[in-house]
This record gives C-alpha cells, sequence and structure tokens, in this order.
C-alpha cells in the first residue's frame, strides 16, 4: 500500500467510526484527506459523498471510504459520481469482492449497523484487496 492516499468523509452518524479508521489509516502509515464532518452535529450526507468522489476523479486519492449511519445514503449518492464505483459492504466477502470483481474505488460503512471491530476488519480487507481484471474488466467496463 506503498504510495496510496485516501479520502474519508461522514456524516454525524458515521463520525465516530472516521475518526476509529482515521487512527488506523496512521497506524498502518497510509496518507489520507479528511473531508468532514468534524463532529456528531447534525449534517447532510450528499456533500461530503460528493467532495470524496470528486478527489477521487480528480486523482488526488485512489480509494475512498464514507461512513453514515447505515452505509446507505453514501453509497447512493456517491454512485450518483460517474466513474465511482462505491461499495456498500457489511461483511469481509463483501469487501474483498467488491475490489476482485468490480474495482470499487469507494468503501461504504453504517456505524449503526456493523460492529466497530468488523468494520475495521473489512476496512483492511478491502484496503489490502486487488482487482482481478480479466471478465471483471468487460463488467466494470459495461458500467461506465
Amino acid at each position: 500500500m506503498n504510495n496510496l492516499k485516501v479520502v474519508i468523509g461522514s456524516d454525524h452518524g458515521g463520525f465516530r467510526y472516521k475518526q476509529r479508521i482515521i487512527e488506523y489509516l496512521k497506524e498502518k502509515n497510509i496518507d489520507y484527506i479528511d473531508v468532514g464532518t468534524d463532529s456528531e452535529a447534525s449534517c447532510d450526507y450528499p456533500p461530503i459523498a460528493q467532495k470524496t468522489a470528486e478527489k477521487i476523479i480528480k486523482g488526488e486519492a485512489e480509494k475512498g471510504i464514507l461512513i453514515c449511519g447505515t452505509g446507505i445514503g453514501m453509497s447512493i449518492a456517491a454512485n450518483k459520481i460517474k466513474g465511482i464505483r462505491a461499495a456498500h459492504c457489511t461483511d469481509t466477502f463483501s469487501a474483498r469482492a467488491s475490489r476482485a470483481h468490480n474495482d470499487s474505488n469507494i468503501l461504504c460503512l453504517g456505524e449503526r449497523i456493523t460492529g466497530e471491530s468488523i468494520a475495521l476488519e473489512i476496512v483492511d480487507i478491502w484496503l489490502n484487496s486487488n482487482f482481478e481484471g480479466g471478465r471483471h474488466q468487460r463488467r466494470v467496463d459495461m458500467i461506465e
């Protein structure tokens, strides 16, 4: 994961996990960009998803992580941006498959539905899994 840069964002419902994932990124010496939010005060998730996606599209980061209460809202909002393949993952198999088969570039998590230890395991697996290409590339190309 040398030279990997991750952009990370959350709304109020995912703020605590965002802070914990930032600790994980620091422990692993992974560069990151934090696009907010900065507290548990209520805020809207679509602008945060858009900021995260734009950083990836512009090449300022290779991957992104978005967290809200369920992960669903962030996933829907991020996937509206051309070139983004946001995957809402609640288990390690989905995290690995979303990278290997779908070349996902944003991981979406739900703080209110996924325990912290499994969320961190999902992050680790997702960041360390590679796209397999081959027949999967053809399918990803069809999405674009």
